[in-house]
C-alpha cells in the first residue's frame, strides 16, 4: 500500500499571512489538527499544528482586556509560528515508510507532494484506519495470536492450516517478538466461518504457542 492509497486529497490549506486566531477557528470548524501553509504563489512554505497555535494564543488567565485581545491576535500571523522546514513525502512512498518518518521525527502528519505541487496530506489518523482494516477490526470473527519460529515458509503453513479447517482470514498482523532477538514472530489473525475450538485445533500442530484467542 502506498501513501496515495489512503492520504487525504485536496487538504485544507491557509495562506501564511493568516492570523493565528483565524487558523485556530478553521481547525476547530474542519476538525483537523494541522494545516499546510502556502505562500503568495500557492507553493508550500510551511505547516502549522494546533499545538503551535495554542502556544502563542493568550490563556484564560491573561490580564489583557476584551478590547486589547482582538488587536493582539490579529497581529500574530501563522508565518511567525509555523514550521518552515517541512518534511514531505511523495504519493508513491510506501505507507510503512511514511509511518517510519512520522515516528522517527515525532510528527503527526506529512504533506504529500507531486513534484512541487501539494496533492494531499497523510496523518496518524489515516494510519490508524489502515491498521483497523488490516487487522479486520470492524469484522466479527475469531481473533487469535500465536508465536512461531522465524522459519522460511511457516506463514504459508499457518494460513494453509486455517484454510483447510474452513476458516476465512479477514485480518492479519505480523511482528517480531521483541525479546526473542529475531528468532520468533508473533502472528495475529482475524478469522471468519470457523469456531474458536476448531481454529485452535487447526493451529496447534503448526505454531509454537497460542498467546490469545477470543471471539470478537
Amino acid at each position: 500500500m502506498l501513501v496515495r492509497d489512503c492520504m487525504t486529497r485536496n487538504p485544507i490549506t491557509i495562506p501564511q499571512d493568516t492570523p493565528v486566531h483565524v487558523a485556530l477557528r478553521l481547525m476547530k470548524d474542519k476538525k483537523v489538527r494541522r494545516l499546510p501553509v502556502l505562500d503568495g504563489r500557492g507553493s508550500l512554505s510551511g505547516i502549522v499544528s494546533e499545538s503551535d497555535l495554542l502556544k502563542v494564543s493568550p490563556s484564560a488567565a491573561t490580564t489583557l482586556s476584551m478590547w486589547e485581545l482582538p488587536e493582539l491576535l490579529s497581529k500574530i500571523l501563522v508565518e511567525k509560528v509555523m514550521t518552515r522546514a517541512v518534511i514531505t513525502v511523495a504519493e508513491d512512498t510506501p505507507l510503512e515508510e511514511a509511518a517510519r518518518i512520522m515516528a522517527d521525527n515525532r510528527i503527526g502528519g506529512l504533506p504529500v507532494m507531486d513534484g512541487q505541487s501539494l496533492t494531499g496530506i497523510i496523518t496518524e489518523t489515516d494510519l490508524f484506519k489502515v491498521f483497523l482494516t488490516q487487522l479486520g477490526a470492524r469484522r466479527p470473527g475469531v481473533r487469535v495470536t500465536a508465536v512461531v519460529p522465524n522459519i522460511k515458509g511457516l506463514l504459508a503453513r499457518v494460513t494453509n492450516a486455517i484454510s483447510s479447517a474452513g476458516g476465512d482470514i479477514v485480518g492479519l498482523g505480523l511482528g517480531e517478538v521483541a525479546s526473542a532477538g529475531g528468532s520468533h514472530w508473533e502472528m495475529t489473525f482475524k478469522v471468519q466461518e470457523i469456531s474458536r475450538d476448531r481454529l485452535v485445533d487447526a493451529l496447534r500442530p503448526v505454531v509454537e504457542k497460542i498467546v490469545d484467542v477470543r471471539e470478537v
